[in-house]
């Protein structure tokens, strides 16, 4: 268990950075900040250069790859660190100077077992990507296949680790301070990283994940998810299928290649609501650097160490939800939000959709490029402050991507509207899973599943209550305290004790 005094040398140190980089001004002068919180960024602060404009993002880079994946997770949370901050660390580049070819291939052989030559019959030694945990070497394979090998960075794990273990014992001490902090749930907000970087740091749920959203998809035919070669991947090293494309990035290019970037935005947008509203297994991580346009036209994906779940029931609030915004139904969004708990039941329903009406209206009908999705989600985080709306995990990520598939829609089709795109699927799938038919099919299912646990349920009901004749239950025994002696010389004292006792009392009866 790491001291107390050692999370403290953490937190000041990286206190210093941040301070170097202007980073700690926002803390100081939000009135929301606890005083604790407060006096330990000015002692950071204490000699530092501060700078005029902050630089959020490089200073997460400069202290290490765990702060860089933390900066990213708090660039969804405006109401946490504040719009500018936010904003700025949406530029954080995941990216480090690359680990030299002979540490990675090490690395390869001791997470594979085996000679590197039993596998690959080339590799680059030059990698096409170096990011924070791992990074990516082009390979053929002994049977002729192209493919990419993700290597983690060797020691990542024991890095991580650490961060980690000091991110939530600073988040413990921040909630217990209540107020505001406490209402923003900063412990919730690190367990939701720590679940994010667990699953980056072991390949394997990587490629599993991969594999499972591959299922999902097959029945949105232009977007592609790699293959994995599951007999080259371990925790530590993730092969998969090369892909020839063109990163969605990269929009002249595109063009030139024949695209048409509009149709590519519309299959982006279409797949992630497919994801996320009618399968509740969304890929997390829809950035521009991780999507890529194939020669046929198809949208095709890497990188699913973040992925996101969410349950059917909340699936049918995000659909009505999403409808209600498009349709200028915040009456009913604003009920959504009451039935499914988000708003506190002492709130009043109309004004929380009169709240609703004040965000989503300057929104409707209006292209990408006149759209601010920051502006949009600055007004929900204040509406959920002042609606006493606490930090709900499986939605945040679910914000962050929606935040990134608005940015490369932006990128490949200024004019395109996100809502005109969206509003045919979500309402075919209101039609499909709430309308008259589905009700009726998912009474039916419930129905027989009761009937197919009526014979289990009777057998419980006569092994509780036999036929008459028989021998009856045995009664319940009364729970008693039990005393354990401990001390071989302390079992001696209570066995001495007790025999004087019971010839005293032997004694008395007989005399």
């Amino acid at each position: 268990m790491t001291a107390p005094a050692i999370h403290l040398f953490r937190l000041l140190k990286w206190g210093r950075i941040l301070a170097r980089h202007g980073a700690l001004r926002g803390i100081e002068r939000d009135p929301n900040t606890p005083k604790p919180v407060r006096r330990l960024a000015r002692i950071a602060r204490f000699g530092a250069r501060v700078p005029a404009v902050p630089t959020y993002a490089t200073a997460f880079q400069e202290i290490g790859p765990a702060a860089i994946k933390l900066g990213q997770t708090l660039a969804t949370r405006p109401d946490l660190v504040g719009e500018e901050a936010a904003h700025d660390l949406l530029r954080l580049q995941d990216a480090l100077p690359p680990v030299p070819f002979e540490t990675i291939r090490a690395r390869i052989e001791a997470s594979l077992g085996r000679p590197i030559e039993s596998f690959f019959a080339s590799i680059d030694p030059e990698p096409i990507g170096a990011a924070s945990i791992a990074q990516v070497h082009g390979a053929m394979t002994t049977d002729g296949r192209h493919v990419a090998i993700k290597v983690l960075r060797p020691g990542i794990e024991t890095e991580f680790a650490k961060a980690i273990d000091t991110y939530e014992w600073a988040a413990a001490q921040i909630e217990a301070m209540g107020g505001e902090a406490a209402r923003l749930r900063p412990r919730l907000v690190i367990e939701t990283f720590k679940r994010w970087t667990a699953r980056e740091l072991d390949l394997r749920r990587e490629a599993a994940s991969a594999s499972e959203l591959a299922e999902h998809m097959a029945a949105e035919p232009n977007y592609y998810v790699p293959a994995i070669d599951w007999q080259r991947t371990t925790g530590k090293v993730l092969t998969l299928e090369w892909l020839d494309g063109i990163k969605l990035s990269k929009r002249e290019k595109l063009i030139e290649a024949g695209h048409d970037p509009r149709q590519l935005a519309e299959t982006m947008i279409r797949a992630f609501l497919r994801q996320a509203i009618s399968d509740g297994f969304f890929h997390a991580d829809m950035h521009q650097g991780n999507l890529f346009a194939l020669p046929d036209g198809r949208v095709a994906a890497i990188d699913f160490g973040i992925m996101g779940r969410i349950d059917r029931r909340a699936r049918v609030w995000l659909a009505e939800i999403l409808y209600g915004l498009i349709t200028g139904n915040y009456a009913r969004v604003a009920e959504i939000h009451f039935e499914a708990g988000y708003v506190p039941p002492h709130h009043n329903v109309a004004e929380f959709a009169t709240a609703l009406r004040a965000v989503g209206e300057p929104m409707r009908g209006q292209p990408v490029k006149d759209m601010s999705m920051g502006a949009m989600l600055d007004g929900l985080f204040s509406i959920t402050r002042d609606f006493d709306m606490q930090t709900q995990p499986h939605l945040l990520l679910l914000q962050k991507t929606m935040v990134m598939v608005e940015g490369v829609a932006r990128t490949l089709d200024p004019d395109i509207n996100l809502w005109d795109v969206s509003a045919p699927f979500v309402r075919e799938w209101i039609r499909t899973e709430l309308g008259p038919e589905a009700k009726i099919a998912d009474r039916l299912v419930e129905d027989f599943r009761t009937l197919a646990r009526l014979p289990q349920l009777i057998r419980n009901i006569e092994a509780r209550f036999p036929t008459p004749g028989g021998a009856p239950p045995a009664p319940p025994l009364k729970e008693i305290e039990r005393i354990t002696v401990v001390g071989g010389w302390r079992y001696v004292a209570v066995a001495v004790l007790s025999a004087a006792v019971t010839a005293a009392a032997t004694v008395w009866l007989l005399g």
